[in-house]
This record gives C-alpha cells, structure tokens and sequence, in this order.
C-alpha cells in the first residue's frame, strides 16, 4: 500500500453519468489495490482545472483523473496553467475516451484502474509525452477545425447511453446539413494550403470521436503533431470516405493531405466551429498552433 493518499479527481456528469455511479466503485477498487485516495468532485465545467492548478501550485504529489477527454484537457491545462511536471493517472469513464486509446490505457475503467494501481504500487517510471496548444488552451489529443467540430457539437446535444455511436449518429446529421466551410489560409512557416477545407484536424493521439482513427501515424512523444485536412466534398463523397475513416485508411486518399508539422497557423474568412479535446470552442477566425514537447508525465 502507498504511504502518500492521492487526490482522485473526478467528473461525475463523464460518459453522461457514469462518473457519478462508479465513483466509489473506482475509489474502493483503488484502495483495494494498494491505493488511498481523497475523492474531489467537480460540479461544473471548468472546475476541474481550477481544482487540479490549485492542487500542481503547491504539490507536488501525483494526481489521479476519472474522466473522458474532457477531464484530461482539464486535467492538463490545470496542471500546464502551474507550470507544474506532476505525474497523472487516468481512469477513463467518458465517451469517445480517445486520449486514454492513443496511451493504450484499458477502456474498461476497472481494469484501468487495477493497472494503474499497480504502476504506483510498483513505482513503474512515468512516460513523458506531447501535448499541444491552441492559441492560450492546452490540448492532450486533437484539435478539430470544420466539419470534426462540427460533428462534436451535434453529438454533445444527445444524451442517448449509446457510446461511441452517438458520434456516427451525429455524423450522418452533419452530412444532411452540409459539409463545405470556409475558405482558410494554413502555413506552417511555408504556405499549406489556401482555399475552402471541410476538415482540419491537429492530432497528438490517434483518436477523435471514439472510434474514428483520424491520425493512425501519430505517436504521443515523437515531438510532433499530425494534421489531416480535407478538401471540399460533396456529401456523398464524405459518407464513402467514412469507413476509411473509421479504419484509418483514408490518409492515401487523394483528397485527405496528411503532415507532421511543429507549428500551425489557421486564418479563416468566417468564424468556424472549432473543438478542443472534443470540448466545443466559441467559433473563431485565428488559430495559432504548437506543439509542447514533452510537456506531460503519465503514470
């Protein structure tokens, strides 16, 4: 058993509701296993980040998240907003839990939980990874720019407990609507692109929406982030490329570019939806990109 009670932070509205039923499941199931916990809920968006940039202002002690993508961008913008090299563990209870996919952390959150039990116990070393930053908020996984944000925006209206598919229902929605953007002016120090997209996507991780394999070549620690951005496509032509999506095989498509870049810079004639993790963006015209190398510690 460990000397040090860790603080648990946990969502208890993640994977719409689930947090608040397991929530002393996963903290008696830790304790079982070696580990004390103190249990902090949070109660509103954003209150996470505040308690967790309280919590790396002044300790140093390692963190442990109950959460979906949303927690963990709250998790690391609390803990990057301190400057702060805390290590922290993560026990997915969201939805699509796409970061806890491209870190190989168990989807089923007893058996994350009993691993990562077993890492502390064991003092296993943290693994140092990437993040990235989109203009002044911090992102562990992607950024999604057009019609990725879009999509995340449809999907946060259903409140259906039927996983990763509320993101293919939302899609499908999306397609209906419509699927061409603005027109956008992309560089990365040299010119990209210039012209209308229906997609950006910036990844450090593998994953958006659950099951979509939007970056298969991404890895979390390489120093880079991929970015996948789509031409404009008629809506037929989006529901073909859709398995390929899913399957990661669309980055040979010729209308997908895909690039390891450092740095992006995004202009575009109009607001556009924009999402962050999955967590929808008040609609901007500029996005300013970086990568943040070696920015996270993740028992």
């Amino acid at each position: 058993m460990t000397d040090t009670c860790l603080p648990l932070f946990l969502n208890p509205a993640a994977g719409r509701g689930r947090g608040q039923r397991n929530a002393s499941a996963i903290q008696n199931l830790l304790t079982q296993q070696g580990v004390q916990t103190t249990l902090i809920q949070s109660n509103a968006i954003g209150e996470m980040e505040e308690q967790i940039l309280a919590h790396a202002s002044s300790r140093n002690t390692p963190i442990l998240v109950a959460g979906g993508d949303g927690s963990v961008n709250e998790a690391i913008n609390g803990i990057l907003r301190a400057r702060s090299d805390i290590p922290f563990g993560l026990i997915p209870i969201g939805t699509g839990n796409d970061f806890a996919k491209s870190c190989q952390i168990p989807m089923k959150w007893d058996t994350a939980a009993m691993q990562l039990a077993k890492r502390i116990t064991t003092a296993v070393t943290p693994k140092r990874i990437d993040a990235g930053r989109v203009n002044k908020k911090f992102f562990a996984n992607a950024v999604g720019i057009g019609f990725d944000a879009k999509i995340n925006r449809i999907a946060s209206e259903y409140r259906w407990p039927i996983g990763d598919l509320v993101y293919l229902v939302a899609v499908f929605r999306g397609i209906w609507d419509g699927v061409i953007t603005a027109p956008v002016e992309m560089t990365d120090g040299s010119n990209i692109y210039s012209g209308p997209i229906t997609l950006v996507s910036v990844s450090n991780g593998s994953w958006v929406g659950g099951m979509f394999y939007i970056a298969p070549e991404a890895k979390t620690d390489d120093g880079k982030l991929d970015l996948i951005f789509a031409a404009p496509m008629t809506r037929l032509r989006v529901l073909k490329l859709l398995p390929k999506i899913i399957q990661g095989t669309h980055v040979a498509d010729p209308d997908i570019t895909c690039k390891k870049i450092e740095s992006l810079e995004l202009i575009a004639e109009r607001p556009l939806p924009c999402h962050v993790d999955g967590e929808i963006q008040p609609l901007q015209t500029e996005f300013r990109i970086e990568i943040q190398r070696n920015a996270l510690s993740v028992i």
